[in-house]
């Protein structure tokens, strides 16, 4: 990753999708060494973090790293998941989130150098594009070396670089069966 010593970062997370990702590649995010990486890295404007929340669940397993990155650093975007019954009748969860993540990206994008995507979602490739107009470099950071891959070729392509998460494991991942506040029923998210 080339970053400036100068430039102002935002990270952009969007949870559920770095989560699968993760999960692909067999390791979980430590995110309090994720915010000390991009520290590291020149200066942290903001570090948003984006998920939706199932509303009404007694206990829902996402909650306690919701609660851990809202008290660490992290900008928290919410909003309350929707179910719905699949094809094969199982309950599932839709809790979309890339109308904010865009709309935090363009507004960020006249305060910040460099905008660092945590996804594969392909629908963004439009999104970088508008900010790279506005003078941001965008850094994407997915996978390609899961089966299947996490990522598009046409994000690859418009960002400015794209990092493979794997390259980042020992960066900012622990092993999975270290951690339990992951949220269990990501797999269960649908964008």
């Amino acid at each position: 990753m080339s970053f400036y010593p100068t430039d102002k970062i935002a990270l952009f997370i969007d949870g559920a999708n770095l989560y699968s990702a993760a999960k692909a590649l067999n390791f979980d995010i430590d995110y309090r060494k994720l915010l000390d990486e991009f520290r590291k890295r020149g200066i942290l404007v903001r570090a948003y973090y984006y998920t939706a929340l199932v509303e009404g669940d007694d206990y829902s397993p996402i909650r306690p790293l919701v609660d851990w990155l809202d008290y660490n650093g992290f900008a928290l975007v919410t909003k309350t998941a929707k179910e719905y019954t699949d094809a094969q009748g199982r309950k599932r969860w839709r809790g979309d989130m890339d109308i904010e993540i865009a709309c935090d990206m363009m507004e960020i994008a006249d305060h910040a150098d460099h905008l660092v995507l945590f996804s594969g979602d392909g629908d963004f490739r439009r999104l970088i594009e508008a900010v790279q107009r506005k003078g941001c470099r965008v850094t994407v950071v997915s996978t390609v070396k899961s089966q299947p891959p996490m990522t598009s070729d046409e994000l690859r392509r418009q960002a400015d670089t794209f990092v493979d998460l794997a390259d980042l494991a020992n960066v900012v991942g622990r092993p999975r069966q270290q951690q339990n506040t992951a949220p269990k029923f990501a797999e269960d998210f649908e964008d």
